[in-house]
C-alpha cells in the first residue's frame, strides 16, 4: 500500500473520530475548572444562595446591590489564607471584588452541602 492511501485511510478514521466526539460531547454542559478559585465560584453559583440577616441589612444600602454580589461571585478572588475551610458542616470562605461604582468588598460566603449563604459584607 501506496504511503498516499494509507495516509487518506488515517485522515478518513481521524474525521470519523473527531464526528464522534463532537456528537458526545455537544449535548453535555461541561466546564473546565481546573483552579481552586474557579471551582470555587462556580460551585457557590450553582447553588441556592441565601443571605443572612446582617448581609441583608448592608444590602438596604445604597452603596452595594445584588448585581455587585453576582458580579463578584463571578469574577472575584478566593482568599485561601483567610478562608476557614476546615469546618465539617459548612467551609467559610472570603472572596474579594468590586462593585460597579469601582468599591473594594469582601464578602464572607459560607458554603454548605445544599446551600451557600452570604454572611457579611465588609467595604475596604
Amino acid at each position: 500500500m501506496k504511503f498516499a492511501q494509507r495516509f487518506a485511510y488515517y485522515l478518513v478514521g481521524l474525521v470519523m473520530g473527531l464526528f464522534f466526539v463532537a456528537m458526545v460531547f455537544s449535548g453535555k454542559d461541561t466546564r473546565c475548572n481546573y483552579f481552586p478559585n474557579s471551582r470555587v465560584l462556580n460551585d457557590l453559583r450553582n447553588k441556592p444562595f441565601h443571605y443572612s440577616e446582617k448581609a441583608s441589612k448592608v444590602l438596604a444600602e445604597k452603596w452595594i446591590d445584588t448585581i455587585d454580589i453576582k458580579n463578584t461571585l463571578q469574577y472575584g478572588d478566593v482568599d485561601f489564607d483567610k478562608s476557614n475551610t476546615e469546618f465539617k458542616k459548612a467551609k467559610m470562605y472570603v472572596i474579594e471584588g468590586k462593585t460597579v461604582k469601582n468599591v473594594e468588598i469582601i464578602l464572607k460566603v459560607s458554603n454548605g452541602s445544599d446551600k451557600a449563604t452570604l454572611e457579611e459584607i465588609i467595604k475596604k
